[in-house]
């Protein structure tokens, strides 16, 4: 197995330290450019901040006077709904493989996870990955993976296919008066940008249009949203949405995946929402995916998961690279997700317990400083102390998520997953490991 660490590196720079011998890189620590000044910027990123919460354990005995959240119900106390049989197609990658290797393997998973008879020759489709920063996958979407899908989406008879993203708060601050950072640049950083162009698609940073470029689109009944969710408008001018997240950990949902890619399409009075009323956040992360707009033009969820980001999040962590990865790809976001945690379940009991019972991971303080200092990024120092406490949500299995949870609800119960083989380098020991992971 092949071991990556991601300690912070220079900005701008790929710094390689003697581990290598021993597989060890450092990722990139990604600085902000801003396009007019070509400035650096320095945002004080999470990492950062998670130094300070370190030594603000007082916390806990002193806590905000925000609301405390009345739904922290267990998990395992809810009375959960069978649902439909959906399949989900797993392509195996073996550790090291060429770019090639992984791109074939992201083109098995896809052409049989559809069939592609939704996309007609002229269609617009939007690809919708994971920029969170500027750091390199798994902390970012595949660029590899990227590629392999614009490339598809051409060959089917895409007209236009377009890939974007706006980038975390940490990085990117948003107003109707001010705009500061780039998504754009941390899509180069990430390499991201350099795959989209290569390609011949168009790259679509949300930020860039303005505050006025977006629309109101709202979820289901029932939701814990006040207000209907801030979408770009540039999903009006497509047919179809093709998401591609990555496998990751995520100090504040416990993990991202498919369904808490949504946030990135939020304009940042709703992303202050949904931190704000933080009781709720793993709730309104489920219910973000049912706005409108997803559910009408939703086609394939697909991630590469030969890499994983096993701990902290979602950002910077433990960076793990298995002997037999895997391309994710479902119809279904709720069941490629089911199937994504437990990926990333197995991947953390194989680390070492060094890092995956490191402070960060397992505080109960962090993630509520944490969205309290998120909360201020977005509204300012009044909302982050009125907000509400958020309670840690401890994933040991599948069942334990409450975004999974509260999806059941939504999309019509709990899927009975069906695993299928999109190649055949996928090993039979380790589908049928998923397999009774995600059997309910």
């Amino acid at each position: 197995m092949v071991i990556l660490r991601s300690p912070v590196a220079a900005p701008g720079n790929h710094a390689i330290t003697g581990e290598n011998k021993h597989h060890f890189v450092v990722l990139e620590e990604t600085c902000l450019i801003d396009s007019n000044k070509q400035e650096r910027k320095a945002f004080m990123k999470r990492r950062d901040f998670m130094k300070v919460a370190v030594g603000a354990s007082a916390m806990a005995l002193c806590p905000f006077t925000g609301k405390a959240g009345a739904s922290q119900i267990s998990v395992k106390a809810r009375q959960l709904t069978p649902g439909s049989q959906v399949k989900v197609f797993l392509a195996g990658v073996s550790r090291g493989a060429p770019e090639q290797g992984i791109k074939l393997a992201v083109r098995n998973a896809a052409e049989v996870a559809t069939d592609f008879s939704w996309l007609s020759k002229g269609d617009a489709v939007f690809i919708k990955p994971v920029n969170n920063s500027g750091n390199p996958y798994p902390a970012t979407t595949s660029p590899a993976a990227i590629a392999t899908m614009i490339g598809i989406l051409k060959e089917k008879g895409a007209r236009r296919v377009i890939v974007g993203d706006m980038s975390g708060v940490q990085y990117l601050r948003f107003s109707p008066t001010s705009l500061s950072g780039s998504s754009r640049a941390l899509m180069a950083s990430s390499g991201l940008a350099k795959a989209v162009q290569a390609s011949g698609a168009e790259m679509h940073c949300f930020e860039e249009s303005g505050w006025n470029a977006f629309y109101e689109d709202f979820p289901a009944a029932g939701s814990n949203w006040k207000r209907g969710l801030m979408m770009p408008n540039i999903l009006k001018e497509v047919q179809h949405i093709v998401l591609m997240p990555r496998c990751s950990r995520h100090i504040l949902a416990g993990s991202s995946l498919g369904l808490k890619a949504a946030v990135g399409y939020w304009r940042h009075d709703t992303r202050l929402e949904y931190h704000g009323d933080a009781a709720t956040l793993q709730e309104k992360t489920a219910e973000g995916n049912t706005v409108g707009t997803l559910i009408a033009k939703q086609r394939l969820v697909i991630s590469a998961a030969d890499k994983l980001l096993t701990t902290n999040g979602p950002d910077k962590g433990y960076v793990f690279e298995p002997d037999n990865g895997l391309i994710i790809a479902s119809v279904s976001v709720v069941a490629h997700d089911m199937v994504s945690l437990a990926w990333l379940l197995e991947n953390r009991r194989i680390i070492p317990a060094s890092e995956r019972d490191g402070f960060i991971d397992t505080s109960k303080v962090v993630p509520k400083v944490a969205n309290h200092m998120v909360t201020s990024w977005l509204g300012g120092w009044r909302p982050a102390l009125a907000s509400e406490t958020m309670t840690k949500n401890s994933i040991n299995t599948i069942w334990d998520d409450r975004v999974l949870t509260r999806s059941y609800d939504l999309f019509g119960g709990v899927p009975a997953i069906l695993l299928e083989s999109a190649n055949s380098a996928l090993p039979d020991a380790l589908k049928n490991r998923l397999g009774r992971m995600t059997a309910f």
